[in-house]
C-alpha cells in the first residue's frame, strides 16, 4: 500500500489551542496514512489539526462539542474579510488590547507579564455577554472566538451550567494568531468538507468504503486532560470504541488510532489487552506532552503514545 507523503506545502495550525491537538505529531502521523484516500473521516476533530492538512477528496470532520461544530462552521461559511472585520470589532467594542498595533507601552503593559493586567475586566464582561448572549448566531461565536483568544492559554472550556469560564491570558490577538486564522480559513474554504456533531456510536459509516479512511483520536482514557475532569471518558467507551475499530476493520475501511498505551505510572490496560488478540500495527511516537495545554508538575514526563493502525 502506498502511503501518504507529506506535502511541500506549509502545514497548517489550528487557530485553537485544544487540548491533545496532533499538530506537532503531524510529521510523524501523516507519513503512516494511506497515500489515496476519498473520504477522510477526523471524527474526534478537537482543533482539527489533522484534517486541515489532510490531501483527500473529501473531508468529514466530527466532534460531539457542538461550540466546536458551530464555531468552524463560521469559519467555513462565512468570507475570510467579514469574519476579520467582526473581530475587530469585538475587540475594539470591549477596548482589549492590540500590541500589534499600540505596543506594551500604551496599555502601561510589558512584554514579559503580557497584557493581563490590562484585559481582565475587559474579558471578564466580554465573557459575561457572551455566556447571557440569547440568539447564538455567527457573531456569538465570533465573541467565542475572541474570548478564547483572550482567554489563560488559548482554551476552550465550559462549566456544568454551560458558562464559559476560564480567565483572562497573557496574551491578545497577536501576528501570529492572525496569521494562524488566516491560513486556517484559507484552507478550510478551498476544502471539499463539512461538518457533523455525533458520538462516534452514532457516526453512519454505512456509505464509507475501503476507499476511505477515518482517523480516530479520541480522549485518553489515563491521561488528566479538560475532557476527563468530569468522567467525561471513562472504560466503557474505551471498550466502546475499540468494538466500534473491529467493525470498520471487518467492513474492510481502513482506521488509525492515536492513544497511549503507558503515561506517568499508568497502563491503560484495556488498549494493550485488545492489541494483544489483534493482528493491528502499532506504530510508536517520538512524543512527550510537554506542551500538553494543561497543568503538569511534570512537564517533562513522556507518554507511550502510539498509533495504530489496520492496513
Amino acid at each position: 500500500m502506498q502511503m501518504f507523503q507529506l506535502a511541500d506545502t506549509q502545514l497548517i495550525q489550528s487557530p485553537l489551542n485544544y487540548t491533545g491537538g496532533k499538530y506537532k505529531l503531524l510529521p510523524q502521523i501523516l507519513p503512516l496514512f494511506p497515500k489515496e484516500i476519498d473520504c477522510f473521516v477526523d471524527l474526534f476533530c478537537g482543533g482539527c489539526n489533522v484534517g486541515i492538512n489532510i490531501d483527500s477528496k473529501r473531508v468529514i470532520y466530527n466532534d460531539v462539542d457542538e461550540h466546536l461544530f458551530y464555531l468552524f462552521n463560521t469559519f467555513k461559511n462565512l468570507d475570510k474579510d467579514v469574519i476579520f472585520e467582526l473581530i475587530f470589532k469585538i475587540i475594539k467594542d470591549y477596548d482589549l488590547s492590540l500590541v500589534c498595533e499600540h505596543g506594551y507601552d500604551y496599555y502601561h503593559c510589558e512584554s514579559g507579564k503580557g497584557v493581563g493586567s490590562y484585559n481582565k475586566e475587559r474579558v471578564l464582561k466580554l465573557r459575561d455577554d457572551f455566556n447571557h448572549h440569547k440568539q447564538e448566531d455567527y457573531y456569538y461565536y465570533l465573541m467565542l472566538y475572541v474570548l478564547i483568544v483572550y482567554a489563560f492559554n488559548n482554551q476552550i472550556r465550559f462549566n456544568a451550567k454551560g458558562e464559559y469560564n476560564l480567565p483572562v491570558g497573557k496574551r491578545d490577538f497577536n501576528k501570529k494568531m492572525q496569521s494562524k486564522l488566516s491560513d486556517f480559513i484559507d484552507r478550510l474554504h478551498r476544502q471539499d468538507c463539512r461538518f457533523t456533531c455525533v458520538s462516534f456510536t452514532d457516526f453512519d459509516v454505512s456509505a464509507l468504503t475501503n476507499r476511505d479512511f477515518i482517523y480516530v483520536d479520541p480522549p485518553y482514557l489515563i491521561t488528566c486532560a479538560t475532557y476527563n475532569e468530569q468522567d467525561g471518558w471513562n472504560e466503557d467507551h474505551e471498550k466502546e470504541l475499540l468494538h466500534f475499530l473491529d467493525e470498520l476493520n471487518s467492513k474492510g475501511i481502513r482506521f488509525a488510532l492515536s492513544n497511549v498505551l503507558r503515561s506517568k505510572g499508568k497502563e491503560n490496560t484495556i488498549l494493550i489487552e485488545w492489541l494483544s488478540n489483534k493482528k493491528y500495527k502499532t506504530h510508536h511516537l517520538d512524543y512527550g506532552y510537554s506542551n500538553s495545554n494543561y497543568q503538569t508538575k511534570d512537564k517533562q514526563t513522556k507518554s507511550e503514545e502510539v498509533l495504530i493502525t489496520n492496513y
